[in-house]
């Protein structure tokens, strides 16, 4: 015979078995550009949540910036993980990921016309609480949703993880609250690229907190870096996990 215990468990198991995070992939455009992203959800999960835009590295839309989008959606947020380049593609190579990054980090409006084509639809979906949206960015990523921000973007926030740091000052008014989780040990990022953002944010009036992990490179996050045999870039366990947390507590906060 069943204890009271045994039923409670045996109904706990059900329904963490009902819950599942789905997965939907998404076509939309910009101009004539056909962009392929990645919405990811608990379908289990009942009324509108806050969502979080994901901004891939410069090597585009893999498997590593929607296995963040599916974190988030187990975290309870729907996450989109937008396409940047264009038809959803993405690269092993340097030469490719160089060429397709510069071709939006050089074209600064054509990054924030992609980015809002992303934003205006991810509004629209019937999951997302419309008022309640942030953006995080990994590598490329990051200066894109830094650029957001700076240029007044109505986001509650905006994350990045050993990204691109903007030197510009602020264009617009600066509404976002702004996580910076940057590597001590990254030879891609100035010490001055950090403190011109930081007098940049400051004079903006800005919401803001930059992280600094001690040894940790360009994309500590990815536990995939390492494989590219590219000195400047390593994982690092203990800044990816810690790096996390502080975003799960960011958005949190700011979400609310």
């Amino acid at each position: 015979m069943r204890t009271l215990g045994t039923w409670v468990l045996a109904l706990s198991f059900a329904a963490s078995a009902q819950a599942a995070v789905r997965i939907e992939p998404v076509e939309y455009k910009q101009g004539d550009t056909v962009l392929k992203g990645q919405i990811a959800y608990d379908d289990a999960a009942k009324g509108k949540r806050p969502g979080v835009i994901v901004v891939h590295e410069w090597w585009g839309l893999n498997d590593y910036v929607k296995g963040r989008a599916k974190q988030l959606a187990e975290a309870g947020y729907v996450a989109f993980a937008v396409d940047m380049f264009g038809d959803g593609k993405n690269t092993e190579h340097p030469e490719d990921a160089g060429k397709w990054s510069s071709a939006v980090a050089q074209n600064k409006q054509l990054g924030i016309d992609r980015f809002n084509a992303a934003l205006e639809l991810f509004k629209k979906n019937a999951h997302v609480d419309a008022n309640h949206i942030a953006a995080i960015g990994y590598c490329f990523g990051g200066g894109v949703v830094l650029t957001m921000a700076l240029q007044g973007a109505d986001l509650d926030g905006v994350a990045t993880f050993h990204g691109a740091l903007p030197t510009e000052p602020a264009t617009g008014k600066v509404t976002a609250s702004i996580l910076v989780c940057h590597g001590a040990a990254d030879p891609l990022i100035t010490p001055e690229q950090v403190a011109t953002l930081q007098k940049n944010l400051v004079d903006a009036g800005a919401d803001w907190e930059i992280i600094v992990y001690g040894g940790a490179k360009h994309s500590f996050t990815n536990p995939g870096a390492d494989a590219h045999n590219m000195p400047p870039l390593a994982y690092n366990e203990k800044a990816d996990k810690r790096s996390w947390q502080a975003l799960l507590d960011f958005l949190a906060e700011v979400c609310k």
